[in-house]
């Protein structure tokens, strides 16, 4: 009897400790990790490797191909010639040119003439949005802000939404191909990018109404990154299966997608500006430049990589430390750093935008493209008018709040003024569209509206401008001889000296704080924000800044005139 109980007790508790053990490794169960990617090795790893190399080096034929071409309008003065109109024709020929040669059999660049959305999202597009925000100091952005916004956020929403709708309801109706709902809403975010660039050469070739460059500018420059998160909005809402979700509840869900991504992205990219300014001021890095220059590189793309990996918007994050690095991080940095950043941050996004150009039209070849027709058109229609609803009743909205009227003729140029570019492309490319053929159509029609609105609306610009009298009378009369449409040209021949900071602590006072008519954020920034992100100049910091500038000048004069050209003859005529 002893026994059994022993058994008993032992078994009983033996299934208790079973029990425990079951329960304890249940609840200690470490969460599965991540997968990691596997590594190329051997062979394939070689492979990768060659074709890597391939595609880089086909990238910089391409580009050195495209500086040639630029080189040759700025030497034969063929300024009336934008220079994105002459890259996207040089791609054009360039694509014909290797579809001849492959279908002779002579070499096979399908791969590395395809342009990849990853290679522009990673490395091509922030430099553009970077220098594009750093460049925002220009003009009156800050006094414009409320219009620019209004124009970039609500006109961009207002535009998807036109163009959207107007294809999912064409194609339920049977006259044009049929996109769902969150397809069609998917195209009208990504070919509501605008990128004037043409335009904006116009513009300050013409010495056009300054009011009217700063808003089709800073709402291009806002408009891509609202642009890219409205499409990214609607990629998230084709992963998630919302089938049993109401149509208003979708339409909460993208707005609180929307939001988070808009306001989160841009209050961590204000918030990295911010951290930047503080480093710099405290840190003073002035006598290093190389030490100065390295930590503006890092802080430049540091939140576009935190915010992609925290599920943000990167471009949105970008853009806008580059408003606020140019707002107040910039006048912590030496005379030296300063140019230096000017130089290379242009340098950078003029090759990124010419390298994207150029695979534009090389895609005309490379890109397998289905083509409708019907599909085409009502796009290009719908295009204009979303543009036109954005445009028109905002700026009547506006003028009822604002000094500085908008007017109809400036309505009419911003309209007008809406081209399409490299980031529609990419987009384009970037959306993941079941069946492939569905893919296709949305591609070859995104590379028509955008080869459309760059060749036939960009190279109108200029003669209705003139037409519609715009630019100013005294302009009129100077650029009747030669009006120069070169962005590089003219990058290459001036430096912004408006952007240098050198003023002391008086003459800042002086400036900023006790003028009577800033009102709002320009007074607040410039009495609180302004002196406390910034390092005001002392007469010390002054001297010392000239100084160096003066020893770098005469040193790259001693290496000049000890090269092998240098002679007696040349330094006369230097001086």
């Amino acid at each position: 009897m002893k026994g059994e109980f022993s058994n008993t007790s032992h078994e009983s508790f033996n299934a208790t400790l079973h029990t425990t053990l079951v329960v304890t490794t249940k609840l200690v169960l470490p969460t599965p990790a991540k997968p990691i990617l596997p590594v190329q090795t051997g062979e394939q790893a070689q492979q990768e490797e060659q074709s890597s190399g391939m595609t880089i080096f086909f990238s910089l034929l391409v580009l050195a191909i495209c500086i040639i071409l630029v080189h040759l309008l700025i030497r034969y003065r063929l300024h009336f010639l934008p220079e994105s109109v002459a890259v996207v024709s040089l791609g054009i020929l360039m694509g014909a040119v290797i579809k001849i040669i492959e279908s002779q059999k002579l070499a096979n660049w399908k791969e590395e003439e395809m342009f990849r959305p990853n290679m522009f999202f990673l490395l091509l597009l922030p430099p553009i949005i970077f220098e594009s925000g750093y460049s925002l100091h220009k003009g009156n952005f800050f006094q414009n802000i409320g219009s620019i916004t209004l124009f970039a956020v609500f006109g961009t929403a207002i535009s998807a939404f036109v163009v959207g709708g107007g294809i999912y309801f064409l194609g339920q109706a049977d006259v044009i191909s049929k996109l769902n709902m969150t397809d069609s809403f998917a195209f009208g975010s990504l070919i509501s990018a605008v990128d004037p660039v043409a335009t904006i050469a116009i513009f300050n070739a013409l010495h056009v109404d300054p009011v009217l460059n700063m808003l089709v500018f800073g709402e291009s420059i806002l408009n891509d990154a609202v642009s890219i998160v409205l499409t990214n909005t609607a990629e998230g809402l084709t992963r998630k299966n919302m089938s049993d979700v109401s149509g208003w509840q979708t339409f909460l869900q993208a707005l609180g997608y929307f939001l988070k991504m808009f306001f989160g992205s841009a209050a961590l990219g204000t918030l990295t500006g911010l951290i930047s300014a503080l480093v710099l001021k405290h840190i003073d890095l002035r006598k290093t430049p190389s030490l100065e220059f390295g930590m503006m590189i890092i802080f430049a793309y540091l939140p576009y990589g935190l915010a992609e990996g925290i599920s943000l918007s990167g471009i949105m994050a970008i853009l806008f430390s580059g408003i606020v690095m140019s707002h107040y991080t910039h006048h912590n940095l030496s005379p030296v750093t300063q140019i230096l950043m000017q130089q290379t941050l242009r340098t950078v996004a003029f090759l990124c935008e010419t390298c994207v150009f150029a695979f534009l039209g090389l895609s005309i070849f490379s890109f397998p493209h289905k083509f409708e027709i019907s599909f085409v058109i009502w796009c290009i229609v719908l295009v204009l008018f979303g543009r036109a609803v954005n445009i028109f009743p905002l700026s009547y909205l506006l003028n009822f709040f604002r000094d500085h009227k908008i007017t109809p003729k400036m309505m009419f140029i911003m309209w007008f003024s809406g081209l399409r570019g490299a980031i529609p492309y990419a987009l384009s490319l970037h959306l993941d569209l079941e069946p492939m053929e569905k893919r296709q159509l949305i591609g070859t029609t995104t590379i028509v509206i955008v080869l459309f609105t760059i060749l036939l609306l960009g190279g109108s610009t200029m003669p209705l401008i003139r037409l519609m009298d715009i630019e100013d009378a005294k302009a009129r009369r100077r650029n009747k001889k030669d009006v120069n449409l070169s962005k590089t040209e003219k990058m290459g021949n001036t430096i912004e000296s408006e952007h240098l900071s050198e003023l002391t602590e008086e003459e800042y006072e002086a400036h900023y704080i006790r003028r009577q008519d800033l009102k709002g954020f320009m007074w607040l920034d410039a009495k609180y924000l302004n002196p406390f992100f910034t390092r005001r100049l002392t007469q010390e910091d002054l001297h010392h800044g000239r100084i160096q500038m003066k020893s770098l000048t005469n040193k790259w004069y001693e290496e000049v005139r000890q090269g092998p050209s240098g002679s007696e003859d040349d330094e006369q005529e230097l001086f």
